[in-house]
């Protein structure tokens, strides 16, 4: 039984930035690299505004934590992107980061509220349209829904598939997705209502990181491109 506490109703948050379309998430290998200074500020100058970096790595000491993410704050900032912080919502608030990421073990929506005020986004990874709703309903800003494809970075869990996001998305909510997310596959994500794509492997393993960036988000506009054509088509 979810025991976290509910909003009646969605607080009115003042947000500082528009929800990115494309969250660059990390994990533990991806930050240990020599060269992962490097590859962010890659990663973010092509990115610019369009994106998010997500700091995601559990395992590292708090400390050593800070100091990334305050050298990251300025990198993301210098180049207009954003940064977003997976759990740790002392670091967030320490740093003035955009945007924190809430897991299933983090603390409620209210509370990260409560703490961050209302300059700070607030997302939650989830794996069921059913809890994306609920989320939401707490008052977070966006859910990050996957993993939708099979996906090598959790070989283990079964895909949820297109038809999850497009229920997790009805009605406008916001949703990003992640897992095997490919820039082939921007467009049928979208076409069912996912606002962004969320990406690990496809970014951080690529030989030119600068490259993958601009061929998600190229795919992002395109897609984006598409969709409102086919509304003013569907208005007539």
């Amino acid at each position: 039984m979810d025991t976290r506490p509910r909003c009646g109703t969605r607080p009115e948050v003042q947000l500082n930035r528009r929800l990115p379309r494309l969250f660059l998430v990390t994990n533990e290998d991806v930050v240990g690299r020599a060269d992962f200074a490097e590859m962010a500020t890659t990663a973010v100058r092509a990115g610019g505004r369009e994106c998010a970096l997500q700091l995601r790595a559990p395992g590292l000491e708090g400390g050593r934590y800070w100091v990334l993410a305050s050298q990251l704050r300025r990198v993301a900032w210098e180049a207009g992107a954003s940064l977003w912080i997976n759990d740790r919502v002392d670091v967030a608030l320490t740093t003035r980061a955009d945007g924190v990421q809430l897991g299933s073990r983090s603390l409620f929506v209210a509370q990260a509220r409560a703490l961050l005020g209302r300059f700070c986004l607030i997302g939650c990874s989830v794996h069921s349209a059913r809890k994306a709703v609920a989320v939401l309903e707490d008052g977070a800003d966006l859910a990050l829904l996957g993993n939708v494809y099979a996906t090598a970075s959790h070989p283990e869990r079964t895909p949820l598939g297109l038809e999850a996001l497009r229920e997790a998305a009805r009605g406008g909510r916001p949703i990003v997705a992640i897992g095997g997310i490919t820039p082939q596959r921007v467009n049928e994500v979208l076409e069912v209502g996912a606002g962004g794509v969320a990406v690990l492997s496809g970014i951080w393993r690529a030989r030119d990181v600068a490259a993958a960036v601009q061929d998600y988000l190229a795919a992002l506009e395109e897609a984006a491109g598409r969709a409102e054509v086919l509304g003013r088509n569907a208005g007539r």
